[in-house]
């Protein structure tokens, strides 16, 4: 499979939209317009953190996406870049897009400064940790969340 990998345009929102509703549904979450629009906002707003970048095939089909943002890094006084999302349709899977997707984070991270880029996923997501152990390092730090 040939595929593009590039920054999400004004332009992506009809072809980003399946891509996130899919990546919603794997992680057992809803997706209604209203959350779709502030996420899709909050990637086209310049001054807002959150980037996404495309993985579209050569007949300009997004078929991947990766959802990215500096962070602070107090503990080094430096910037990060935090992974936030990442998702490649099921058809696509195995071809490298999801390492491609990973690797164009970290591009991004060196232009901007960033010392390197970190993300998280779920315990149980045994796929896409094979991935993931083979092109980082797994780290010790356990995360915690507070709820509303």
């Amino acid at each position: 499979m040939t595929y593009e990998i590039r920054r999400a345009s004004e332009d992506d929102f009809f072809g980003w939209l399946p891509l996130f509703e899919a990546y919603c549904r794997f992680y057992e979450t809803e997706l209604d317009d209203a959350k779709a629009l502030i996420v899709w906002n909050w990637i086209s707003d310049e001054h807002d953190p959150l980037q996404a970048a495309l993985a579209v095939s050569e007949e300009g089909t997004p078929v991947g996406l990766a959802h990215y943002r500096v962070v602070p890094d107090s503990l080094s006084a430096t910037r990060g870049m935090h992974l936030d999302d990442l998702y490649v349709d099921e058809e696509s899977r195995g071809s490298g897009i999801g390492t491609a997707l990973i690797r164009h984070v970290h591009e991004r991270a060196g232009e901007v400064g960033a010392a390197g880029v970190s993300w998280i996923t779920a315990a149980d997501n045994e796929s896409a940790q094979r991935l993931y152990d083979s092109l980082a390092a797994r780290t010790t730090w356990v995360t915690y969340e507070m709820g509303a």
